[in-house]
């Protein structure tokens, strides 16, 4: 499972167990460490506030448009 895939499935349990769509990039880390990644929090933090989020500045050769920067430190899935 690539990095992407784990983190869109940590945001789907994020956001299943909350009232809100909303997330920061600690409730993804700490959702992944719970289920055993071995992914480091730098390459989540990167993937989250960077390559998945569609209003984050393009510094990459892969973007996607998975998330969208809401707030300061606030994501959620792309509608």
């Amino acid at each position: 499972m690539t990095c992407r895939d784990e983190i869109l499935g940590a945001i789907q349990a994020i956001t299943r167990r909350s009232a809100s769509d909303e997330f920061t990039v600690a409730d993804v880390l700490g959702e992944m460490a719970r289920h055993g990644t071995a992914y480091s929090d730098s390459t989540i933090r990167t993937h989250v506030t960077s390559r998945m989020c569609r209003n984050a500045p393009d510094h990459h050769a892969v973007v996607y448009d998975d998330l969208e920067r809401v707030g300061t430190g606030v994501y959620r899935l792309s509608r």
